[in-house]
């Protein structure tokens, strides 16, 4: 487990994992749904890559933190509901247009790892 290259990390399960600009957080994915050209600096993933919270979930029934935060105006909680959307090639990052953060509809480089994501 650890980095590899500049761009990714390997961990537990078959997880590889890079850091999303749109969502300034980690993305993970695994060798049973995605395929992985190899490339540590340069990584494509096969399929899209799409991460959802509260209400973007399929199948979410119910409260979201959209109405929780709603409900409470002077007590809101750090978590939102959103959806990234990406299709990872040769390096880039191509988010699609039903992301919901400020990055959909443009492409951009995979940024290295955050510094607390390095190995030391």
């Amino acid at each position: 487990m650890g980095q590899i290259g500049s761009k990714l990390r390997r961990a537990a399960g078959g997880l590889l994992t890079f850091w999303c600009p749109g969502c300034d957080d980690v993305h993970m994915v695994n060798d049973r749904g995605w395929t992985w050209n190899g490339d540590a600096d340069r990584p494509t993933f096969q399929p899209s890559i799409r991460v959802t919270t509260g209400h973007f979930t399929p199948g979410h029934h119910g409260d979201c933190w959209c109405v929780y935060n709603a409900k409470h105006p002077d007590e809101p909680s750090p978590f939102r509901c959103s959806q990234c959307h990406s299709v990872v090639t040769d390096g880039r990052i191509a988010f699609l247009a039903d992301s919901s953060h400020a990055l959909a509809g443009q492409t951009v480089d995979v940024p290295d790892l955050p510094p607390h994501l390095r190995d030391a």
